[in-house]
């Protein structure tokens, strides 16, 4: 195709004789006065294509292949391509898919006792004044119980590390927290601070919230229970009544996924449970 065109540009141009333009192209005049012939074949496999692709337009040319050698035999699959493209029957492309990247998040494990599991985030609310300020929140995830709200203007890596350490002081941090990629937990102090202990860090997917679903249904109820209702004047206002919410949460309002209980209701009624099956069993023993 590339010397016929070439040999004819050359006769348009520059009137020379196909003879000549033949040659210098590297083109045989039995080519250049060759016109292909119908054949019969060819155009009963398009029709029948066409046909095919109307009957089900769901297949291509693959499987268009396997219905024309059911009925003209051995066909050449390139033959059927070619004659499926000519016809313009060709199926849309499909959109590319965002491939996943080699080191995929695995889900941590759902937790089945207390300090297994916890969940940590930021929530962001203004004071009277217009000055923005940030609630650094704790959740366990099995409990349900509100384990910290630190509340300040700037809370940084080496802040929320503090505040890990007063909870493992306290006897009840988390062997695991789940957090987003926050600068606040993807710092070199947070980093620090997990060798040092020994916790593990497991970070959500960016933007993947429901990865860290714990922590954002408790930040709902904090949003819509406690900030909204309130109007803060001043910093220490706000540390005051977001603490004294949280001890109310903890021990006073029921909570749907525990049996309408508190979450440490909860705990001593299962504490509690746990134990008279012990003494049972010793006894029955």
């Amino acid at each position: 195709m590339v010397k016929r065109a070439a040999a004819k540009a050359v006769i348009d141009k520059h009137g020379l004789s196909v003879r000549r333009a033949c040659r210098l192209a590297g083109l045989s005049e039995a080519s250049w006065y060759y016109r292909s012939k119908p054949n019969p074949q060819n155009e009963a496999i398009a029709s029948r294509l066409t046909e095919l692709a109307s009957e089900r337009p769901a297949f291509g040319a693959p499987r268009m292949t396997v219905m024309i050698r059911r009925e003209f035999g051995v066909v050449n699959h390139k033959r059927v391509e070619r004659l499926y493209a000519e016809q313009g029957l060709q199926l849309p492309r499909r959109p590319k898919r965002r491939r996943r990247g080699i080191q995929r998040v695995v889900p941590a494990a759902a937790p089945t006792a207390p300090g297994q599991r916890g969940s940590m985030d930021l929530v962001h609310d203004v004071l009277a004044d217009g000055r923005r300020f940030r609630v650094f929140v704790v959740v366990d995830d099995y409990s349900r119980e509100c384990l910290a709200l630190e509340v300040d203007t700037s809370i940084t890596g080496q802040r929320v590390s503090r505040v890990l350490d007063r909870l493992q002081n306290e006897g009840c941090l988390p062997q695991v927290l789940v957090c987003d990629n926050g600068t606040e937990f993807t710092s070199r102090a947070m980093l620090m601070w997990s060798q040092r202990t020994a916790r593990k860090l497991h970070f959500i997917q960016p933007g993947k919230p429901t990865q860290n679903a714990y922590c954002e249904s408790f930040n709902g109820k904090l949003r819509i229970e406690c900030l909204r209702q309130h109007w803060f004047k001043s910093l220490n206002e706000a540390r005051q009544v977001i603490e004294d919410w949280r001890l109310d949460y903890n021990h006073v309002r029921p909570h749907s996924a525990l049996g309408q209980m508190a979450p440490i209701e909860a705990m001593l009624t299962n504490l509690f449970t746990q134990n008279s099956h012990s003494e049972y069993s010793g006894q029955t023993g």
